[in-house]
This record gives structure tokens, sequence and C-alpha cells, in this order.
């Protein structure tokens, strides 16, 4: 069992800025993948981004490539999605699950989720 923890959301102004942070306390993720997703009223979870924590290799969908980075600190067992450029479209409650090894963006393939941290991207 794998417990992870999301936390960085808030309000900012399209444009801004925000750096979201999951964390596995007490676990090595060391065998594992993080894919962030992220879920808007009245629409479906769609994935964003995944890290291996063995090798660091990334995956992003095309909306947010370019804008987002996501990186991890195997030491802290912590994972970094740090989101520039915030458009309104980005509005959501974001998530981040983990998988054992492969790195993938379908949310049905992983096992174990945090609760989520809403982001809102308002004028």
């Amino acid at each position: 069992q794998v417990q992870l923890v999301e936390s960085g959301g808030g309000l900012v102004q399209p444009g801004g800025f925000l750096r979201l942070s999951c964390v596995a306390p007490g676990f090595t993720l060391d065998y594992y993948a993080i894919g962030w997703f992220r879920q808007a009223p009245g629409k479906e979870r769609e994935g964003v981004s995944c890290i291996s924590f063995s090798d660091g290799s990334t995956y992003y969908v095309d909306s947010v490539k370019g804008r987002f980075t996501i990186s991890r600190d195997s030491a802290k067992n912590t994972v970094y999605l740090q989101m520039n450029s915030l458009k309104p479209e980005d509005a959501a409650v974001y998530y981040c699950a983990a998988r054992r090894f492969r790195c993938k963006v379908v949310a049905g393939m992983y096992d174990y989720w945090g609760q989520g941290t809403q982001v809102t991207v308002s004028s």
C-alpha cells in the first residue's frame, strides 16, 4: 500500500504559476511511476503527466507540453508538477497516483491515489 498526499493548489490569475507536490510518506518510490491527473466539473478525469522514479523518464499530454514540468526528488520520495502560464481551462482538482514501474497517463492503470488539490485559474 502506498499513501499519497498532494499539496500546492490555490487561486491564480491567467498567466500565473503554481507548483504542486505529491509525497509518499515513509515509502520509497524507486519501483513506481507517478502520474498527475485532473478533473474539472462535468468532465472526465484526464491524464496530465507522469514520471518513472527508476530513470526519471517523463511524459506530457499535448495540452500542457511546454508549460508544465514534472520532476522528482528521490531522497524525499516527492514528485513536483511546476505549472506555468496557467489558462482558465487548466482549472480542476489535480490528483497524483502511483503504479508499478511503467509511466502511463491512463487513470485505470493506477492503483493508488491521493485526495486531490484544487487549482483555480480566474481573473
